[in-house]
This record gives structure tokens, C-alpha cells and sequence, in this order.
């Protein structure tokens, strides 16, 4: 048997030869890419780098950990001879490979949130009780509670008719899931709208990221969140379950992908019903679920997607919205097999090619990215310091700067003086709006905090506005920053006042 080896490096293009049942290619020792059996000359491009550094480090690992290859350190875009390191030291950080587009234009264009809802009263509650905590302005939830049997759904949903921008209705007879969600659609007039199962739990910055990349492009018809348990949309694990770190909340984790995945959303040919925002220019062109076909789910979504890209739309993965998900809770295991046994048959009749798509685009470069991203971030995750909510804060002067900080603990701040971005890397100029804007975006800011002597603070506080960005102005000397960070948001919140959630420390 030949040994494995490395071949070549032509600073895209990795080959190797290697005979083993199934091996796992590292970068930088965390697994980019497993392997099925092989027995023989092995080759992998990258478009890029997926850390966003040039410099990488493969090796290759068998399934029981053993290493059939050394480390080999390259520079992408530059040729190697194999075994020879062309770069030495520590491994470096991750990078943003994209820069989140800024959407401005669309930040304000109102969304409605779309949820059946079917018993499980405790989940539901979890799952409104998160969108309300974590949901900017402007928004509405439409709630739809689709003939519950379990007596405790009406007092649940009853405590929340008295908040603003939420519809609560209820179908006397089940109409089931498709049906529900139509109705949903209907009521949303001519808003985008946003699919999202009772059973789910969102987190910071959600529906503001979903909307800025649904808006980066019109051929975009539908983007998805990633979660937990959400099968193709699962990360950083296809069709499994994979539990946050637990080290972290849910609203950490959250952060963490926001702050860090920073790589092209994936393309698929069909969204997920558990998280999916749906332009309405698409349901304009190609109208809603096929309730006749779908009448329980499981099914209802591909084929929406599958008409929108005949007519020419696209769908996305939103790699950096995490969004959990219980799975199962209305109809368990049993019967969600059955459904999705039943819903696929009709998609593999209406088209054909459905499954040998979805195949081809499962596994592209720009998914194992993802992937692999999200990967190094949970295991980076037991000694990183914990995802903190960002704040930008802005002083005529460094006394005023250093007292807000110094009061800021429960945040990653960032600082600057008028139109001058002051950056952990360097300074940066920023003199129009739109760049201000731009930048907010790509730092993933959730706190504007102004100190009230700045000449600048009208147009600081009119900027994030512009993004549902929570403002705060600041005296400089004793202003309780936490204490004004949940003011600052229940301002800019879709729904008033936010509940209590299960972790009030991670609630700023």
C-alpha cells in the first residue's frame, strides 16, 4: 500500500495521496472538511482562504484520530513544495472574508413574524417571550394559534394582546400548518414576512441581519437562519443535532457567529420553514404554500423555493443567525418522519431534479466554510472571553470616553471622536453617513452611547436610528450605562418593553 503523502500546493489547489476507509482534512488542526473512503490522489480546491488569513495549516486525520498527515503550512495563493513550510509560528486568528452589506435603504422596511401555533404551551411562550426580547423596530408578530387543544394556549397568549405590533388569532377549526401560515402571509399585507416555528428561541441582532442580506440583492427570494437542530441547516453539522457550547447562552452563541462568522451566505435551492424570511416580491411572483399539496408541512417551503427559482430567485443561508430549535413539538418523531416521507414524494414528482440539486449545493465550498467557521469558533469557545454585546461610544474627549467605558464592563466597546473611528487595528476615517452606517453594520454595533457635551450626537443618534440601534446619551460622569443600555433598547424594540428572560446577565 502506498504511504500517504502530500503532492502539491498550486496555491489553490490542495492534492494528496492517501488510502484510508474515511479521514477528516484539518486547517489549522480544526476539521474543515470530512472525508469518505479513499484509495487514492485526493484533491481539494479553495476559492479562498476559509479563515480569512492566507497563511494555512492542513493536516489530515483518520476517523480514529490518528494523524495520516502532518502539518503542512502554505499561503493561499502562492505555490508550495510539499513538506516545506512556507510560514512559521502560531496559527493565526480567523479573519472576515466578507464584509456584511449594509442595506440601509430597506433597514426600516417593516417585517412581519409569522407564527402557528399548535399546543406546547411552554415553548411557545419561550419563543415569544425571545422575540420580543430581541426583535428592533420595525416589526410586527403576527401569532396564530390554529385550534389548540391544550387548554393553557389562549390564557398564554392572552397576556400578550395588549402589546404593540402584535396580532393575536386564533382558527376556530385546525386548518393545519400550510393553511395557518397562509393566513399569516394574508395578514401581513404587503410587508416581507418572516416564517418562524413556536418552538424556536432567536437572539440579538436576528431579524436585522436576516433583512440585510435578503436586501443586499433583488434576485434574493428567501434566507435562512442556522440552529441547532434544524437539518440541512444545521451547523457546524449536517443533519445532527449539535449543541451550542456550553459555556455559552443562546444569545452569546448568537453573538459569537455575528461577530465572527463574517463569510458569504451559502446558496441552496430551498429555505427552512423553522426560521425563513420570504421577500414579498417573491410570494408577489410566485404566490404562497401550496396548502392542497402540503396541508401539514413538511414539504411546503421546498416547493414555494423550487417555483421562486424557476421565476428566477435565489435562497441563502444566513450563516451568522442562529436561531434554536426544539423540533418535533406539535407532532413528535413518528409523525414528522411520516410527513416528511409524504412531502417528498411530491417534490421528487414535481421535480425531478430537486434532490440532485440540493446534493450538489449540500456540500459547496462556500457551506464547508461556514462550517468550518463555526466549528473553530465553538471550539475556541472554553477560553475565549464570553460574547459581550458591542458599543460604540463617542466623547469630545478621552476623560469623558474612559469614565463611559470604564462603566460599560458588561460591554466590548469601541470608541470615537466626532467622525473619527478610533479601531482596536488602526484609525479609520469615516466622514459620510452611509460609512458610519457601513461600519456599524460590519462591527455588529448594538449600542450607540453619545456623550451629551458631542457635537455630533444628533447625527449619531439620527445613524442608528437609521439601524435600530439602540442610542444612549451619556453625561460623562454618572450615567449607570446598563441601567441606559435597557432603556436605550426597550426604545427601539418592536414591542414595548421586553419580558424577563431564562438569562437576565446576558439581557443587555
Amino acid at each position: 500500500m502506498t504511504p500517504p503523502a502530500w503532492l502539491d500546493w498550486d496555491g489553490r489547489t490542495l492534492r494528496w495521496q492517501c488510502a484510508a476507509p474515511s479521514s477528516d482534512l484539518l486547517i489549522d488542526g480544526v476539521v474543515f472538511e470530512r472525508l469518505a473512503e479513499s484509495d487514492g490522489i485526493v484533491a481539494r480546491k479553495f476559492d479562498y482562504s476559509p479563515t480569512g488569513d492566507a497563511r494555512l495549516e492542513f493536516s489530515l486525520r483518520a476517523a480514529d484520530g490518528t494523524i495520516l498527515l502532518p502539518a503542512w503550512r502554505v499561503v493561499h495563493g502562492e505555490p508550495a513544495t510539499a513538506r516545506t513550510h512556507v510560514w512559521h509560528g502560531a496559527a493565526p486568528h480567523m479573519r472576515m472574508i466578507v464584509k456584511p452589506a449594509p442595506s440601509a435603504t430597506d433597514a426600516r422596511k417593516p417585517v412581519a413574524i409569522v407564527v402557528p401555533i399548535f399546543n406546547a404551551p411552554a415553548l411557545v411562550e419561550r419563543c415569544i417571550d425571545f422575540v420580543i426580547r430581541w426583535t428592533s423596530s420595525p416589526a410586527r408578530l403576527i401569532l396564530i394559534d390554529d385550534a389548540s387543544d391544550d387548554s393553557a394556549i389562549a390564557p398564554l397568549l392572552k397576556k400578550y394582546a395588549l402589546r404593540q405590533n402584535i396580532t393575536i388569532l386564533r382558527n376556530t377549526d385546525n386548518l393545519g400548518y400550510t393553511r395557518t401560515s397562509n393566513l399569516g402571509i394574508e395578514v401581513s399585507g404587503d410587508a416581507d414576512v418572516v416564517l418562524l416555528n413556536s418552538d424556536t428561541q432567536v437572539g440579538p441582532r436576528w431579524l436585522d441581519r436576516l433583512r440585510q442580506i435578503a436586501n443586499s440583492e433583488s434576485s434574493i427570494g428567501t434566507v435562512t437562519a442556522v440552529s441547532d437542530n434544524a437539518g440541512a441547516f444545521s451547523v457546524p453539522e449536517l443533519e445532527r443535532y449539535c449543541p451550542i457550547p456550553p459555556r455559552w447562552t443562546l444569545p452569546q452563541t448568537q453573538r459569537a457567529l455575528l461577530q465572527q462568522v463574517a463569510s458569504s451566505p451559502p446558496e441552496l435551492p430551498t429555505g427552512n420553514g423553522f426560521c425563513m424570511f420570504i421577500k414579498r416580491a417573491m410570494l408577489d411572483a410566485v404566490g404562497v404554500l401550496d396548502a392542497e399539496a402540503f396541508p401539514s408541512g413538511y414539504g411546503e417551503e421546498n416547493d414555494l423555493c423550487q417555483r421562486a427559482a424557476r421565476a428566477g430567485f435565489r435562497h441563502l443561508i444566513a450563516g451568522d443567525v442562529f436561531v434554536a430549535h426544539a423540533r418535533s413539538a406539535s407532532f413528535g418523531d413518528e409523525r414528522r418522519a411520516q410527513l416528511g416521507g409524504q412531502g417528498m414524494a411530491v417534490l421528487r414528482q414535481r421535480y425531478p431534479n430537486y434532490e440532485r440539486d440540493v446534493g450538489a449545493t449540500l456540500y459547496s465550498f462556500a457551506r464547508r466554510v461556514l462550517d468550518y467557521r463555526v466549528r473553530r469558533i465553538y471550539a475556541d469557545a472554553d477560553h475565549a472571553p464570553l460574547p459581550r454585546p458591542r458599543m460604540l461610544v463617542i466623547a469630545p474627549n478621552a476623560d469623558e470616553t474612559n469614565v463611559a467605558t470604564s462603566r460599560a464592563a458588561a460591554f466590548e466597546c469601541f470608541s470615537a471622536a466626532d467622525s473619527r473611528i478610533l479601531r482596536i487595528d488602526g484609525d479609520v476615517e469615516i466622514a459620510d453617513d452611509e460609512s458610519l452606517r457601513a461600519w456599524l453594520i460590519e462591527h455588529v454595533i448594538e449600542y450607540v452611547a453619545v456623550a451629551a457635551t458631542a457635537p455630533s450626537k444628533n447625527r449619531w443618534r439620527s445613524v442608528a436610528a437609521d439601524l435600530a440601534i439602540a442610542f444612549i446619551e451619556f453625561d460623562g460622569t454618572a450615567t449607570d450605562i446598563d441601567a441606559a443600555a435597557r432603556r436605550a433598547w426597550d426604545e427601539v424594540s418592536a414591542f414595548g418593553r421586553s419580558p424577563v428572560t431564562p438569562n437576565p446577565n446576558s439581557c443587555l
